[in-house]
């Protein structure tokens, strides 16, 4: 295809004459004012909705006939009168719907925490998540019967179950019998959480329809699998939303490169699978009407592929919509469907107006309907168009979220509109060859393998995006989440999505947005005042996970941990500045103390690596070794008792004592949370700038207790807080120490209940200044030569 340089003159003239059509704002407005009614029936009691509609209703009928008595176009007046119409609807059916779901009988039962009986059919897949205690498996079930009290019930009521590992093996469509107790749940979707007793009893197998999605998804599970794990995990992520495979490091790069709608099922994955089933129907010589039948059949099974859940629904009309939007007039057939999408899944689901999905969803479309055209053909003038519209693309959909990604995640990633760049070209290619290996696997397995290799070449090049997108100085910038700062941000939006084709048809403006892009990515951003200058100790904010670094010197620090995934512990390490490690510790093996090690090993100086005697668990305990290997970095494990320097820290050895176990055979049980690998964890009492640090890991009381037998009398001035603040502590240890800081390591918002207020209270109650990662980002402890104090980074 011509670049714009080889455009004719009269080409461009009549390119400039007839511009593209504008978008048709009527059923979009429309849609607004359906998300506005989901918003009022889904947050105002009922007696407070009936006052706010009433009140709508009577100020658009004023305003309706005071602009009708200005001469307003008919037009104006309908679209304003279907937007008051369709805002009611909205708001009645979700009141309607919420009142059903907390008037079902389960809600009452749940109210009341009653033991139940019964049968459901399983409506979603079964998700294993790991607990404070054990794993367990959350999964979403329509009872249908109902036994509690004595009384039996017909009831079609949604419950969320909670049950132990073996409901694993649930299949969705399935129907179930259940017994347990049920409470109250999270969600006015749920008419309660059933805590499930026993094996899930199977009763009735999911219909053909179900198996047939399942055997094809297991099917795109076996064709990768003989690929590295980040290919055999991404591969199914892409076709069909199943990421439960899918490696928890690059799960973290997707996320800071701004590619995790590809981890989800989304309205692209429809439009590429059904766009590609089209074009094969059109080979075979199908036209007309059938044309359109094939689509609606590729998309049903597009739903049934990647199931029927309210969001899998949602990303199947949003591709829909972008399928209309792809033929003739696209702008303006596009915004209409668009807008009667949202408000067509707003009657069907009004639970859709509070979710974030849903929001980034609509926004991601009208970016791409909108903006996307403009921006193309703004940038036709110097690029072919085919690229043109590959950068249009993604970087019109990333400024439409924009504002909502940094409400969720406090980021704007500045890598986000190259990593999509650089990624469109592999999708399309492996989401096809993904599905079509599933499909070939049916009958072929050799074939599917091989077509499966195909995919899994695809998507690695996707993973490389993902990796040196996350490795770059500065790939996001940290962005407040109050509403002043999400309205600065929301403005600037605005105002860069108004200005850029303007920007783009100058050749001197196209030059300087390209620039600024490239530095902006390239060139880290200076963070005043971070680290501090006198800072001798810092916890990284590496979520549920341990990684603290002792300033060993200049760019120098020892490193205590590395947290659960490599990227994370690689950032702090880069912001500190620190890119010589001479002693790594990592107190025991569990993954969110080790797992990281790679983000430590990659473009830095590491003299050895000291572990703790116990490998347990074993396959952490040898990817440790295989990587430290790899690196040619040597591992010892330290003595008890020992002490050494290194550089400006000076390091004592106080646990685990001699004689504690050194294999996992006979290893001690240990209350509480944890395992014997917990009690085996290396506990140093570090020295740096004056400043007394003790490092416990994750140990629990009874080595807390043994501790403090050997060590009588031990006082510090920082406390690094054990087992990311567990409630099981011996707290006559902690409060004896000291210490005028406490350091606690810990996720957002984990399943664990980390930390406890039973350790927080009795800690502060005596004094200690105690900083968390979760709440105050990276804790940085200052010396100085007088009492340490915390610096935060939020």
């Amino acid at each position: 295809m011509a670049a714009a340089t080889d455009v004719r003159p009269d080409e461009a003239h009549d390119e400039e004459r007839d511009p593209p059509e504008p978008p048709d704002l009527r059923m979009p407005v429309l849609a607004l004012g359906a998300w506005a009614g989901g918003l009022l029936g889904l947050t105002c009691p009922p007696v407070g909705l009936a006052l706010v509609l009433g009140a709508v209703v009577v100020a658009g009928a004023a305003l309706g006939t005071a602009w009708g008595r200005r001469g307003a176009p008919p037009g104006a007046l309908r679209a304003a009168a279907g937007c008051v119409l369709v805002l009611v609807a909205v708001a009645v059916v979700a009141a309607v719907r919420v009142a059903l779901v907390a008037g079902d009988p389960v809600a009452a039962l749940a109210e009341d925490g009653s033991a139940v009986s019964g049968l459901g059919t399983v409506t979603s897949d079964p998700r294993l998540e790991q607990g404070s205690f054990s794993d367990y498996v959350l999964v979403r079930v329509r009872v249908t019967e109902l036994s509690a009290r004595g009384r039996d019930l017909s009831v079609s009521a949604p419950v969320l179950v909670l049950a132990d590992p073996s409901w694993a093996s649930v299949r969705l469509g399935s129907q179930v019998r259940l017994a347990g107790r049920l409470e109250a749940a999270e969600g006015d979707d749920l008419a309660g959480l059933l805590t499930a007793r026993g094996d899930p009893v199977e009763v009735t197998a999911p219909g053909p329809l179900w198996r047939g999605a399942d055997a094809v998804r297991a099917s795109i599970r076996d064709a990768v699998e003989h690929r590295p794990p980040a290919q055999r995990g991404l591969v199914p992520a892409l076709v069909v939303g199943d990421d439960s495979r899918l490696p928890a490091d690059l799960e973290e790069d997707f996320r800071t490169t701004g590619l995790t709608h590809l981890l989800a099922v989304s309205g692209t994955n429809l439009t590429l699978l059904v766009g590609a089933l089209l074009v094969v129907a059109r080979w075979a010589g199908v036209r007309g009407r059938w044309l359109q039948l094939v689509g609606a059949v590729g998309i049903v099974g597009f739903v049934l592929l990647a199931r029927t859940e309210p969001s899998v629904v949602r990303a199947a009309a949003m591709g829909a919509v972008a399928l209309l939007a792809m033929g003739g007039n696209g702008v303006r057939r596009g915004s209409r469907a668009l807008g009667v999408a949202v408000t067509v899944l707003l009657l069907v689901h009004p639970w859709f107006a509070r979710s974030p999905g849903f929001a980034l969803s609509v926004l991601a479309t009208a970016g791409i309907i909108v903006l996307a055209p403009v921006w193309r053909d703004a940038m036709a003038r110097r690029l072919p168009r085919w690229l043109a519209e590959a950068i249009a693309v993604p970087a019109a959909a990333q400024l439409a979220c924009t504002p909502v990604v940094a409400a969720l995640s406090g980021q704007v990633s500045l890598v986000a509109v190259a990593a999509n760049l650089l990624a469109a070209p592999a999708v399309g290619p492996a989401t096809v060859l993904g599905l079509a290996a599933g499909v070939v696997g049916l009958l072929a397995d050799p074939v599917a393998g091989a077509v499966g290799t195909l995919a899994g070449w695809c998507v690695a090049w996707i993973v490389l995006v993902s990796r040196r997108g996350a490795a770059v100085p500065t790939p996001a910038v940290d962005w407040g989440t109050t509403p002043l700062a999400l309205g600065v941000l929301t403005v600037l939006c605005v105002v860069l999505a108004l200005a850029a084709p303007y920007v783009l048809r100058s050749g001197a403006g196209f030059l300087l947005v390209l620039t600024a892009s490239v530095v902006v990515v390239v060139v880290p951003l200076p963070t005043p005042g971070w680290p501090a200058r006198d800072w001798v100790l810092t916890a990284c904010d590496v979520g549920q996970g341990d990684a603290l670094v002792l300033r060993a010197g200049p760019s120098a620090g020892v490193v205590v941990d590395s947290g659960p995934e490599p990227a994370a512990v690689d950032r702090c390490l880069d912001r500190l500045g620190v890119d010589r490690v001479p002693l790594l510790l990592l107190t025991h093996f569990h993954a969110d103390h080790a797992g990281g090690l790679e983000g430590v090993l990659s473009g830095r100086e590491v003299g050895a690596v000291e572990v703790t005697a116990l490998a347990e668990p074993a396959d952490s305990a040898a990817a440790v070794a295989r990587s430290a290997a790899r690196a040619g970095v040597p591992v010892r494990v330290p003595a008890y008792g020992e002490t050494r320097t290194v550089g400006a820290v000076t390091l004592q050895v106080l646990g685990p004592l001699p004689g504690a176990p050194a294999t996992t055979s006979g290893a001690p049980p240990s209350d509480g949370e944890g395992s014997a690998a917990n009690d085996a964890s290396l506990v140093v009492l570090a020295e740096v700038g004056g400043v007394s640090v003790l490092l416990t890991g994750d140990v629990e009381p009874p080595a807390q207790e043994e501790l403090a037998r050997s060590v009588p009398g031990l006082r510090v001035d920082v406390l690094k807080v054990p087992h990311h603040g567990s409630r099981h502590q011996d707290l006559d240890l902690l409060l004896s120490l000291d210490a005028s800081l406490a350091l606690v390591s810990v996720g957002e918002d984990n399943t664990y209940g980390h930390p406890s207020a039973e350790v927080l209270g009795p800690l502060e109650d005596a004094g200690v200044e105690v900083g968390r990662t979760d709440t105050d980002g990276d804790l940085l402890v200052v010396g100085g030569g007088g009492a340490p104090a915390l610096v935060t980074a939020d």
